[in-house]
């Protein structure tokens, strides 16, 4: 037997040499897939018409009375007057039943997977709303929940080998605070075929164009991995993954940018102030990979429910960090209702519908969301112009300048309650431009100065 396994000296240190040195090799390839280098080439192949849209969150339970597609279908003209560019509905499908929260239960408490909700209405129902925003030139994708089911999901009884177990044998929740869901168990690979198999179903019979993924970074990128690609060769996708890992990148097209939301909240508390955002979009650059896609925001339906109203976080700063995010790098987000200056936190777990009675940002949202459409400083990820500092007089004074094939944007923002006379000094300054409020003309020259009041703000495009 060990004459079988016997070999030469030489033979010998070369065997060594690979068993002690290839660990280390596995852990640099290791480190560089952790670890990207934003100059790299794409990771995603982003669907070109993603690159100078926007992206509207629709909560079907509260956006109308009725809280059906049926009903909703009646905005889907308003919302691509106003620029919107891609629909991401909240779960679509039946919520669970046992062990519910509320009398209505989480979207996130999922039943069936290949399923529709019939609080909504159909399936038929839903791809009419599908084929009625592609007519518009809209896009659709779904909330999917991949990392957890309801306690009452279809797989319970058919597959329950899909799911986590205590030492009993039981199911477990993910998370202590999630008691209406349970986890699933990405071991079992059978599990995979299954997920996608759900997951393509969506894009094959309602023709959707990609999915927001809850809490991606539960589940293992490695599925992200596979099964994106047998995504994008029925139709290309989109994937935006809730989750704000810079590895996300190397499967998802866009990630959440928590990190400036918290800028905002902690801004408006006067912790902050510009300084902060300028070492923050530079950080940026250097940890997220090339052409990466940032999805920036005030609010959504976790802040809305959870952390409250734009109104309760930022105060008289709400609407300057609105604006903010529709002209720093990135793809702005806006929830149901705050077009309208939603004013309430909207119960989870209940009806509790949005008020339409307002339009306070409505034609800002228009005016802001077809510019980008226009004007390529203002694209998203390498499309776009990086975002370039401009010399100011006050540390409060957050203005900068975004370029692209001879578009430019100068966007200045006073980020305090204190009226400011500002001093700006740059040669970029230097041109004609439009005064995106008023569409007048306006030279500017490379001193500049104007008066901005308390959270004011100007924006000029060429």
């Amino acid at each position: 037997m060990l004459e079988r396994f016997s070999i030469s000296k030489d033979k010998f240190f070369i065997l060594i040499f690979v068993l002690f040195t290839f660990p280390l090799f596995i852990q640099c390839q290791s480190s560089n897939i952790t670890s990207l280098n934003p100059k790299d080439e794409r990771l995603v192949k982003h669907p070109s018409w993603s690159v100078n849209t926007t992206i509207y969150e629709v909560n079907v339970r509260q956006y109308t009375p009725a809280g059906t597609f049926q009903a909703f279908s009646s905005s889907l003209p308003k919302l691509k007057e106003m620029g919107i560019g891609i629909l991401w509905f909240m779960p679509i499908n039946p919520i669970g039943v046992l062990n519910r929260k509320g009398s209505l239960g989480s979207y996130y408490s999922v039943q069936d997977y290949t399923a529709v909700n019939p609080e909504f209405g159909t399936l038929e129902d839903f791809k009419s709303i599908v084929n009625q925003a592609h007519d518009l030139g809209m896009h659709v994708i779904i909330d999917w929940v991949a990392n957890h089911t309801s306690w009452d999901n279809v797989w319970t009884k058919t597959h329950p080998d899909f799911f986590t177990k205590d030492r009993n044998g039981k199911f477990v929740s993910p998370v202590a605070d999630w008691s209406d869901v349970i986890d699933l168990n990405y071991d079992n690979k059978e599990l995979w075929n299954y997920m996608r198999d759900a997951m393509k179903f969506w894009i094959e019979n309602c023709g959707i164009d990609g999915f927001r993924c809850d809490v991606a970074e539960m589940v293992p990128l490695k599925f992200w991995k596979w099964v994106r690609p047998q995504f994008d060769s029925i139709k290309p996708v989109f994937m935006l993954a809730e989750g704000s890992l810079p590895e996300l990148h190397q499967v998802f097209d866009m990630t959440y940018n928590w990190q400036l939301k918290d800028l905002f909240v902690d801004c408006a508390k006067g912790n902050k102030s510009a300084t902060d955002f300028y070492e923050y979009f530079s950080k940026e650059k250097t940890e997220y990979p090339f052409d990466f896609y940032r999805m920036v925001f005030t609010s959504n339906h976790d802040e809305n429910t959870w952390q409250g109203t734009d109104k309760e976080r930022f105060g008289d700063a709400a609407e300057t960090f609105a604006v903010l995010t529709c002209f720093v790098p990135g793809m702005p987000l806006i929830y149901s209702g705050q077009e309208a200056g939603l004013n309430k936190r909207l119960n989870f777990f209940e009806k509790d519908f949005i008020n339409w009675d307002s339009n306070v940002m409505r034609n800002n949202y228009k005016l802001f969301f077809n510019t980008k459409k226009e004007n390529k400083a203002l694209w998203n990820g390498a499309d776009g112009g990086e975002l370039q500092k401009l010399s100011v007089n006050d540390i409060n004074i957050f203005a900068f300048i975004r370029e692209k094939d001879n578009n430019k944007v100068i966007s200045i923002f006073n980020l305090s309650k204190e009226k400011k006379h500002v001093s700006i000094t740059s040669s970029k300054l230097e041109g004609i431009y439009k005064n995106l409020f008023t569409d007048s003309s306006e030279t500017l020259n490379s001193q500049f100065q104007l008066t901005l009041e308390p959270w004011g703000y100007r924006i000029f495009t060429k």
